[in-house]
């Protein structure tokens, strides 16, 4: 298993280095036209309200006059809601994102099977291959480390620099079983290193006293910041350049390698509003939306749009990244979580 996964992880390096020539588009006027007749639009989104989902609702809304009601959930709260809702007599939402819930969906038989015109002028690993979703920007996750507990120049620059005593009871990650918390950085060991010498790595790091929480990986930053950690293990690492932009006393670590993974959005099936979803879903993946992505301080997906910060992007070389979809993570994702489970607990 971890063999093959280091062959995918491999090749999709340079996912972060060269993101193909995408094209400008219009979204078509029949879609627009029977997107304005339904009149709104219900998401149900991971992403941060005020960083991104406001500006993007704005836009839209100033677009084409068809109103979007948003629900914020993390993504495992997401399936739960759209399945529960399908069981209870109908999905509410029209349209989801997400990281690592998109297979799960698509097992329920709730996700449309549709992509936006512009998939096809986009790098094939930015949609799935069977149709289902669309990847509309993506992050990279390092740690992070307070600057005022830890003095620039000496925070720890390699995995195995984590072992270093000195780092014993300060470090801290989220316990969520996703790609964006400790089990991903597990992940990362084994794909790396090969399963034994992974485990081996893993089983001395254990002996660290990580502290772990049930919360999201931004709130893991939040309490390096306040100097509860000095280090903040598998952040999504935009986190720490926002703050700091802010005066906060944070920063981030090009670790090789570091864990990159897609934001993919799709449209529910027999949702209330599906041409308004796939209007949604097109404003996403335009200029206009991927430059509210950028304005946002994430990662676009567009070739037309660089990062505000080029460096959060994996290079290759200056900072490496390992590239699997949310498939390949729904595959591995209960391996490392029992491998978290039984070290970490």
């Amino acid at each position: 298993m971890f063999s093959r996964l280091q062959r995918l992880a491999a090749a999709g390096v340079a996912m972060g280095m060269a993101l193909g020539a995408t094209v400008s588009y219009a979204a078509d006027a029949a879609l627009i036209a029977a997107a304005k007749r339904e009149g709104s639009v219900v998401w149900y989104t991971s992403l941060i309200i005020d960083q991104l989902v406001r500006p993007a609702v704005d836009a839209f809304e100033k677009e084409y006059g068809v109103k979007v009601q948003y629900v914020r959930s993390d993504q495992t709260e997401i399936v739960l809601r759209l399945v529960n809702e399908a069981k209870a007599g109908g999905v509410k939402a029209d349209v989801f994102d997400g990281i690592g819930n998109v297979p799960a969906l698509k097992r329920e038989g709730l996700v449309l099977k549709w992509l936006p015109d512009i998939a096809k002028d986009m790098p094939p690993q930015y949609s799935d291959a069977e149709g289902y979703w669309i990847a509309t920007n993506f992050f990279a996750m390092t740690p992070g480390f307070n600057t005022d507990l830890v003095p620039r120049g000496t925070e720890p620059r390699t995995m195995r620099d984590l072992l270093d005593p000195k780092w014993k009871g300060k470090m801290a990650w989220s316990s969520n079983p996703t790609a964006t918390s400790a089990p991903g950085f597990i992940g990362v060991a084994l794909t790396e290193m090969g399963e034994t010498e992974g485990m081996n790595y893993l089983r001395q790091l254990s002996q660290q006293k990580i502290s772990s929480a049930k919360v999201s990986a931004r709130q893991i930053v939040d309490q390096v910041i306040a100097g509860e950690y000095s280090i903040a293990l598998q952040i999504f690492n935009n986190h720490p350049g926002i703050s700091a932009a802010k005066g906060a006393p944070v920063d981030w670590i090009p670790m090789a390698p570091g864990l990159s993974v897609l934001q993919v959005t799709g449209v529910t099936k027999d949702g209330p509003h599906p041409n308004a979803g796939k209007l949604l879903v097109d404003f996403l993946l335009s200029d206009k939306g991927q430059t509210i992505f950028r304005e946002a301080d994430y990662l676009p997906v567009s070739s037309h749009v660089a990062p505000k910060d080029p460096s959060l992007k994996p290079d290759g070389t200056r900072f490496r990244a390992l590239f699997l979809t949310s498939e390949q993570l729904d595959a591995v994702m209960p391996k490392w979580v029992k491998v978290f489970d039984d070290l970490f607990r």
